[in-house]
């Protein structure tokens, strides 16, 4: 198989047991001479969740990709400024990586 279009989600967890964000995407996945290359685009239009997605991707792009069948991967989203259609790349670097963000009131 050298493309696969599916739904799926994106799971943003903030510790090992704290599944803070998980969105719905569209995504297709094919074959390429590194391995694979991927695409996903939200399915909501609401723009509250968007702008959600957005912040995380700023605090830490790393998300976990689940499939329906509970199978995961996990990637950096790449995403454009509208926030609509990223690009998806596998995640290799430490399981464990420090996020430093601080809300100015």
């Amino acid at each position: 198989m050298d493309r696969v279009e599916s739904r799926c989600h994106l799971d943003w967890w903030a510790n090992s047991v704290t599944l803070l964000a998980s969105v719905e995407i569209a995504v297709v996945i094919a074959a390429a001479d590194t391995g694979w290359a991927a695409e996903g685009c939200l399915i909501s239009d609401d723009q509250e969740e968007r702008d959600g997605f957005a912040f995380l991707c700023d605090m830490d792009p790393v998300f976990i990709l689940r499939f329906d069948d509970e199978s995961t991967i996990t990637v950096t989203v790449h995403p454009p400024a509208d926030n609509r259609r990223f690009a998806l790349t596998e995640y290799t670097g430490p399981a464990h990586r420090p996020i430093n963000h601080r809300v100015t009131i």
